[in-house]
């Protein structure tokens, strides 16, 4: 089988930090491999020296057994290399057509021949049922819409080298099932792929081979027939990871929050949340399981002061609020891990230090008759960094700098040491390593032990059955019904998520 790809001892060094040391690796036509490795492993950066976006400090990369320089984006595309990027790169003003010719040349220069790209994209999403309108806008299309336009730039573009970087890290489970089919269809063609995952179930169902990172070295590369995902996950982080967990049962019968009749409606009028109601105990999980886009982000918004409330009311403890703001739910002791880390989550341009004393900056221990205390702010750095495994050369380091997963770990850190009454988790483990979820779900575990109580929002079923007491199905902004996780049945979770009404509802 021809190798379309060879990488040899490729070392990337920053001031600070060896990002890759010596990797080195094949991938062949017709070929998927999967890049494994934990949050900071170096493998968005070794997938961007093959993309033009990085220079390698040293070693070869071969295309089709000629050794190349990739200097540029542009060199890469002109060998066939196409990256999809976790973050996507798309300009939500312009329509797909305009984001897929975006930068390169068409017609006559200097002028743009619209109607012909518009033609030849259509043709495109036409020939992979991608079901993609060449003038939609990019800001009207779904999470998954916009990861197949990304798709489709680099095919058009003609790419037959493909890297996908956590490719369904914001993709609902259907979204996920039609991007694996439209995966297998590009192999069945001869194009190969790159897939960076976190997912140890989709290297098991997609990749050839694996390739495995630890610091930035290799540790190892193995064939997907020849393992199972405990194997994997050992060779990741070098222990065995802990994939079933205790859930104790909750022992308190006080009510830490309560939500009442609450509906939300979005900018155009809609409703987003229904007349909702339901309540969570000191020591519980709540978990909200549904396909994304039902509702979850609206609720976890309303309740964290994001979004105004149109009707209901919120207790905490005791007292009962109408309306909220983020500064009036940090003083009532709760807590939000944001499902979008970079809108909510994080002032990217701050340093670690800084976004870890973000929210507490204008109260004790942080500053002190509004005068801030950076000692302190630098200390508490230092300590949660270490706590919390967050991979970056000290706390001074600018939060964009770090990994995807390592920012989510600021924000876990953050929101969770302060020991809060009430978390918000939306998506908490999303972009995390196997390492990195099984610590976080932990945290979770041990702050409802600690009597906190917990609505936990994600679209990850196994995460819900992994650490709630209850599983609250949401589907167009109702609850469909409330079962006890002692009793729970996978084909009924599944109905309700459709819109069926479930038998167990506990209101």
């Amino acid at each position: 089988m021809e190798t379309v790809l060879k990488v040899e001892n490729l070392s990337k060094i920053f001031p600070k930090v060896v990002a890759n040391d010596n990797v080195s690796f094949d991938l062949k036509k017709g070929e998927i491999v999967a890049i494994l490795g934990e949050n900071g492993a170096g493998k968005s950066t070794l997938m961007n020296c093959l993309y033009g976006i990085y220079h390698p400090t040293k070693g070869d990369i071969y295309i089709k057994g000629e050794k190349v320089k990739l200097t540029k984006i542009e060199d890469a595309e002109a060998l066939g290399i196409g990256m999809v990027h976790q973050h996507f790169m798309l300009v939500e003003d312009l329509t797909v057509a305009e984001n897929i010719i975006l930068g390169r040349k068409t017609g006559i220069t200097p002028y743009l021949d619209l109607k012909k790209v518009e033609k030849a994209v259509k043709e495109l999403s036409d020939r992979y049922n991608f079901g993609l309108n060449p003038k939609s806008k990019i800001k009207d299309l779904s999470v998954g819409t916009r990861q197949r336009v990304e798709i489709l730039k680099m095919l058009y573009r003609n790419a037959d080298i493909l890297i996908l970087d956590e490719a369904t890290a914001v993709l609902t489970p259907q979204e996920t099932v039609e991007l694996f089919k439209t995966l297998k269809h590009f192999v069945d063609e001869g194009k190969s792929i790159l897939m960076i995952t976190h997912k140890l179930e989709e290297v098991m169902e997609l990749a050839d081979r694996v390739v495995v990172l630890i610091d930035g070295k290799m540790a190892g590369s193995v064939n997907r027939v020849d393992t199972n995902p405990r194997q994997l996950a050992n060779m990741m982080v070098g222990r065995d990871v802990l994939m079933d967990f205790d859930i104790k049962p909750v022992v308190h019968d006080n009510l830490i929050l309560q939500v009442k009749n609450l509906t939300v409606k979005n900018n155009h009028g809609l409703e987003k949340i229904k007349n909702l109601s339901f309540e969570i105990k000191q020591g519980e999980i709540l978990g909200v399981a549904g396909v994304d886009g039902n509702g979850q982000a609206e609720l976890a918004e309303a309740l964290t002061g994001l979004m105004k409330i149109d009707k209901g009311e919120i207790v905490i403890g005791e007292k009962v609020f109408t309306h909220l703001k983020p500064k009036m739910i940090y003083e009532q002791g709760m807590s939000h891990i944001p499902q979008d880390r970079h809108e909510r989550g994080l002032v990217l341009d701050m340093t670690v230090n800084e976004n870890l004393a973000l929210e507490g900056i204008s109260h004790v221990p942080f500053s002190y008759n509004g005068i801030i205390d950076f000692k302190y702010i630098k200390s508490h750095g230092k300590a949660m960094i270490k706590d919390y495994n967050i991979k970056c050369y000290d706390g001074s380091c600018p939060t964009k700098e770090l990994s995807g997963g390592n920012q989510q770990k600021v924000i876990v850190a953050r929101e969770i040491d302060r020991k809060p009454n009430i978390i918000i988790a939306v998506q908490p483990t999303r972009g995390l390593d196997i390492g990195a979820t099984e610590f976080v779900r932990n945290k979770l575990l041990e702050e409802k032990e600690r009597g906190a109580a917990v609505l936990l929002i994600s679209t990850e079923l196994e995460e819900i059955l992994m650490v709630s007491n209850r599983i609250a199905v949401i589907h167009e902004g109702e609850f469909m019904g409330v079962i006890d996780n002692k009793n729970v049945d996978i084909l009924e979770l599944g109905l309700m998520m459709t819109g069926m009404r479930g038998d167990k509802d506990e209101k």
